[in-house]
């Protein structure tokens, strides 16, 4: 069994363009280099970006198996997200780390910088394991 394998990405992390970057138990990064269609009519990364990089991190946090043939899901059942600065470089970074949980469900906390290290968003979850 590897330690470490990505998944490739789904339709719509793949047109949104974000990318797997680790992947292990309780912890999980994505990077999303901006482009265009990402920023609202003020020219500002739109907040839609933001809350979907944080339930996106946070998702997999707690979706780790070890094994590529065994694949846990989640649903998101709470999702809260702080908008805390604008990027001022041109890549999100976002981490989401597994808090705690039981059986069916899990928490986790995630956060959004870019390349310069500026703090982008935060954010907290909850979420129950799809029971396959």
């Amino acid at each position: 069994m590897d330690e470490r394998f990505f998944e490739p990405p789904y339709a719509f992390s793949a047109h949104m363009g974000m990318e797997m970057v680790d992947w292990r138990e309780g912890y999980a990064r994505f990077e999303l280099a901006l482009r265009p269609e990402h920023m609202n009519r003020h020219d500002n990364l739109h907040g839609g970006v933001h809350a979907t990089l944080l339930d996106t991190v946070m998702g997999y946090s707690g979706c780790w198996t070890g094994d590529p043939e065994v694949r846990q899901m989640a649903l998101t059942l709470s999702l809260n997200v702080q908008y805390l600065s604008r990027p001022r470089g041109q890549r999100l970074i976002a981490e989401g780390t597994k808090t705690g949980g039981g059986k069916s469900t899990f928490f986790a906390e995630a956060q959004i910088s870019d390349e310069t290290g500026e703090v982008v968003a935060k954010g907290t979850g909850v979420f129950r394991y799809r029971r396959r």
